[in-house]
């Protein structure tokens, strides 16, 4: 099983069926505020959707031949938020990672180290050769972890994204495999 230690309290493992309770809870009592930012709460309703999502998390392992593609965050042993690449193209060994994190763990510096430490597995582990992260311009809490990590601010992309009643932009963040290890 996929565990990452990066200190005494933060680390990063798979999920596991089990973790859907505590996840949905998670989940539902940050969902307004997240709502502002990612389009697919309106899918999430019960702990059962979250279980069904941890599976295809775990399906996902398929995918990269054994790897997983999103991870959970635990901060002194309970699940702040969650990471994990969106995409990753093999053609072009290029990966997107997307991220999120309970409101009341935000401030601690630690989705800096989550991403930092992803975005080692992906270069080492999973081979890519540039990873991108993209996030809404008003997004100032999102857009800092890549600019604190050294990624180039690429472009925006245009209604990148529907939020339940309108579109938002994207601005896109990539970093290249040679830039990272600089």
């Amino acid at each position: 099983m996929f565990t990452y230690v990066m200190d005494d309290s933060l680390s990063l493992r798979m999920f596991r069926e089990d973790d859907a309770d505590e996840f949905f809870a998670l989940t539902m009592a940050n969902k307004e505020y997240l709502k502002k930012w990612l389009g697919w709460l309106e899918n999430t309703k019960t702990v059962e959707d979250t279980r069904n999502n941890i599976k295809a998390r775990l399906q996902g392992i398929l995918e990269t031949g054994g790897y997983p593609k999103s991870v959970a965050i635990l901060y002194k042993g309970k699940i702040a938020g969650t990471i994990g690449f969106n995409d990753i193209n093999r053609t072009s060994k290029r990966g997107n990672i997307g991220y999120w994190l309970a409101s009341d763990y935000q401030g601690l510096g630690i989705m800096t180290k989550a991403c930092k430490a992803f975005i080692d597995y992906g270069f080492t582990e999973l081979g890519l050769n540039k990873i991108e992260i993209t996030a809404a311009p008003e997004n100032t809490k999102s857009r800092a972890i890549p600019e604190r990590l050294g990624f180039t601010e690429e472009g925006r992309i245009r209604q990148a994204e529907w939020l339940y009643d309108h579109y938002v932009d994207h601005v896109l963040y990539g970093i290249l495999k040679e830039e990272w290890q600089a």
